[in-house]
C-alpha cells in the first residue's frame, strides 16, 4: 500500500472537536483534493462518532482511500469492552466497519499496549482478521522499542501476521522516538506514521512566550498541565518555540510548516498525521508538504532540541505499567512475610 507523505488524522472530529458532520466532511474532501491517500481514525474518538464521520465522507471515494483506524480504549460501559484480547477485537472490528460503513479496513492499530493480554493471542487473531479479509494489514502505536521487537519475535516463531507499522509520538520538541523506537523500526521495515507533528499545538503559533494561556478552551482546558507556562517543563517548550519560530522565518516559512517539514525529514518515518478541526487548520498543515529541510537547518533545530531527547512526555507515552501499576512491581504483603 503506498500513502501519501501526510495522513489525514480525525480525532478533532466530532464531538471533542468540531461537532459540524457537514463541515468535518468538507476538510476530509478537501485533503483527498489535496493528494493525501491515508486517513487514520480510531474507535475511541469522540465515542465513535469520528469513525462514522469518515465513513459518511468516504462514500463514493473508498477505493481511492488507505483508511486506518484503531482498537484498545475503553468503548462504552461494562466489562470486556477494551484492551487487546480475541474477544474484543473481534467485537471492535465488526463495529468499527458499522460506522466506517466499509467492508474492509486498510490498516487496523493496535492503540496501545496491554499488559493483562499475552502479545501472540493480539497477533493470533490480527492475523485471523486479515485472513478473513475485514483488515489489510495491522500495525502498533505507541509501542516502545522493547515491545515491537518482542512481537516481532513471537509473529516470527508461531507463524503468525506481524505488525506492518507504529504509530509514535513525534515532533521537533519531543524527540525520544529517535534513539530506539525509529532504529528498530527502519531495520524491520515497519511503516511509521506519526503523531502530533505540531506537539498538542505548541508548534502552532499559538502559544509563545510571555502571552496569557486561555486554559478555558480548548487544548489547555482539556489538560491543564500541559499548558500551563509556570511550569518548568512548559517554560523550556516556550523557550523553544521562541528559537524555532526565529528559524522559520530566517528561511521563509511559518513555524507550523517547519515542524511538519521536520517530522517528514527523518528517513523512518513514512508519513506524517495532520489532525485539523477547521479548514484553515487543514491549508496551513498542507504548506508543509512542499518544503524540504536542508542539512544547515536541520542542523540548527538539534541545537534547540537535542537528537533523541524529549523537552515534554507526549501524552504520558511509553509510560511502562511495570513502573506505574503497583501490583507490578510490589509483592502482596502475604508473599513477602511467606518468603
Amino acid at each position: 500500500m503506498e500513502v501519501s507523505v501526510h495522513c489525514l488524522g480525525t480525532m478533532m472530529f466530532g464531538a471533542v472537536g468540531n461537532p459540524d458532520h457537514d463541515d468535518c466532511v468538507r476538510i476530509i474532501h478537501a485533503a483527498l483534493d489535496e493528494g493525501v491517500n491515508f486517513i487514520d481514525t480510531a474507535d475511541m474518538y469522540s465515542a465513535g462518532e469520528s469513525e462514522q464521520i469518515v465513513g459518511k465522507a468516504l462514500r463514493g471515494r473508498r477505493d481511492d482511500v488507505v483508511l486506518a483506524t484503531k482498537v484498545h480504549f475503553q468503548m462504552g460501559e461494562g466489562r470486556n469492552r477494551s484492551g487487546n484480547s480475541r474477544r474484543w477485537i473481534l467485537k471492535a472490528v465488526d463495529e468499527s466497519l458499522a460506522r466506517l460503513g466499509t467492508d474492509w479496513i486498510d490498516l487496523y492499530q493496535v492503540h496501545r499496549p496491554d499488559h493483562h493480554t499475552d502479545i501472540e493471542e493480539t497477533l493470533s487473531v490480527l492475523t485471523d482478521l486479515v485472513r478473513a479479509g475485514k483488515i489489510r494489514a495491522f500495525g502498533c502505536s505507541t509501542f516502545p522499542a522493547e515491545q515491537i521487537v518482542a512481537a516481532h519475535h513471537v509473529a516470527q516463531s508461531r507463524a503468525l501476521g506481524r505488525f506492518r507499522t507504529e504509530q509514535p509520538p513525534y515532533s521537533i520538541l519531543a524527540r525520544g522516538i529517535e534513539a530506539s523506537v525509529l532504529p528498530v523500526c527502519h531495520s524491520l521495515r515497519m511503516g511509521v506514521l506519526v503523531w502530533s507533528p505540531l506537539a498538542f499545538g505548541f508548534l502552532s503559533g499559538k502559544f509563545r512566550k510571555g502571552r496569557p494561556v486561555d486554559m478555558s478552551t480548548g487544548r489547555p482546558a482539556l489538560r491543564p498541565g500541559q499548558f500551563d507556562p509556570e511550569l518548568a517543563e512548559n517554560a523550556a517548550k516556550l523557550d523553544a518555540v521562541e528559537k524555532l519560530v526565529e528559524l522559520a522565518e530566517s528561511i521563509g516559512c511559518s513555524l507550523p510548516e517547519l515542524a511538519i517539514a521536520f517530522a517528514v525529514a527523518h528517513p523512518a518515518v513514512t508519513s506524517a498525521i495532520i489532525g485539523p478541526r477547521t479548514m484553515d487548520q487543514l491549508q496551513a498543515a498542507l504548506k508543509g508538504a512542499a518544503l524540504t529541510l536542508d542539512d544547515a537547518t536541520l542542523d540548527r533545530i538539534d541545537e534547540i532540541v537535542a537528537p533523541g531527547t524529549n523537552l515534554y512526555q507526549p501524552n504520558a507515552a511509553f509510560a511502562s505499567p511495570s513502573l506505574t501499576d503497583l501490583s507490578l512491581r510490589r509483592r502482596p504483603i502475604s508473599a513477602r512475610a511467606a518468603a
